[in-house]
């Protein structure tokens, strides 16, 4: 009698849940004049138009040089950011983890500001800094920078709070000081862990930089703009091979140093 109230209760939750999606939905659709038959009903002339002219043809395989030269300065700008945000984020994330955090007031504010940096989305960073720097690549550059600081803030201190507990409470006992703690514990079980969180950033950062070059008229997301607009398709569509393929590359790259390291 008991388990057939029980599974009573969650069909009734699962028909609630449901039929609230569903009113939200409709609402959504609603508000914004949304038709979702019409838009089911246009992917097959979608996927023709893309068949016909979304391909790289001979002319378009010319300007390989320059899209890689793009892909280039993208991917090492990517890598710059993550690096560069890891470092911070170290000194932010040993000041605001509950294992390491010198006091109460210091570990708010590093929160605080981890939390503010990790809940702005990177293309609203771009958009910001380009009333101050323009369109440039220092723009794209501190965008992902800013992006990375606050998720790789947030991922360390979560790092350190599991990895760390016992070994600094053993240095504790063994009168060990605070940079001695942080230096000989806390970083080096970390290490593997950061290490990994800081790939993935890497990984984020070559997929976000593709809209911010767009933003900012820098790196390959620039390329894709420029050859979309001036209705150069076969070139557009080999800027997104090109990144797409850059993407799977350095997945895999990562996906074999986590093997090794983690």
């Amino acid at each position: 009698m008991k388990l057939d109230q029980f599974f009573l209760r969650k069909r009734r939750r699962t028909f609630f849940i449901v039929l609230g999606v569903l009113m939200v939905a409709w609402a959504a659709s609603a508000l914004t004049e949304f038709n979702l038959a019409k838009g089911i009903l246009s992917f097959p002339e979608a996927i023709q138009w893309a068949a016909s002219n979304f391909y790289p043809d001979a002319k378009a395989m010319s300007k390989l040089p320059q899209i890689m030269s793009k892909l280039w300065e993208t991917l090492i700008m990517s890598i710059a950011a993550a690096a560069v945000g890891a470092v911070g984020a170290v000194v932010f994330a040993v000041l605001g983890s509950n294992t390491t955090k010198v006091n109460g007031f210091f570990s708010t504010a590093a929160r605080f500001i981890a939390t503010l940096f990790r809940n702005v989305d990177v293309s609203a960073w771009a958009m910001v800094l380009l009333f101050s720097f323009g369109q440039s690549g220092l723009t794209g550059f501190l965008a992902l920078l800013f992006a990375s600081f606050g998720f790789l803030t947030r991922a360390f201190m979560e790092t350190i709070d599991e990895v760390s507990g016992s070994s600094v409470e053993a240095l504790k006992a063994s009168g060990a000081g605070y940079l001695s703690i942080v230096c000989r514990a806390v970083l080096p079980s970390g290490t593997p862990q950061m290490i990994s969180w800081l790939l993935y950033m890497v990984e984020t950062n070559i997929r976000s930089a593709t809209l911010v070059g767009i933003l900012t008229g820098t790196g390959i997301g620039f390329s894709f703009d420029l050859y979309y607009k001036s209705l150069n398709y076969a070139s557009a569509s080999l800027v997104v091979l090109v990144i797409v393929m850059a993407v799977l590359v350095i997945e895999l790259i990562s996906n074999a140093i986590r093997r090794v390291i983690v």
